[in-house]
């Protein structure tokens, strides 16, 4: 159903952030290529570490990171 989607997912902080999470891995059991961007609050509560195993993709935290820049874009 997912084969082939691009699912960009933005995590803020805040205690469901576990949700997340496991939307995350649903997400990818389902085929989709997810890739997440998070808030500094969020890595209070889970870290990066967490949405990168799950997502197999570099988790973003600071979205005005000039060297990522380029990388971190979105098309439809």
């Amino acid at each position: 159903m997912l084969q082939q989607k691009n699912i960009l997912l933005c995590v803020t902080g805040g205690i469901a952030v576990y949700k997340a999470a496991a939307l995350t891995s649903k997400l990818v059991q389902a085929g989709a290529n997810v890739k997440v961007v998070m808030t500094e609050a969020a890595c209070q509560f889970v870290t990066p570490l967490t949405f990168q195993a799950l997502s197999k993709n570099e988790v973003y935290i600071d979205t005005f990171d000039e060297k990522k820049k380029a990388e971190c874009h979105c098309t439809h």
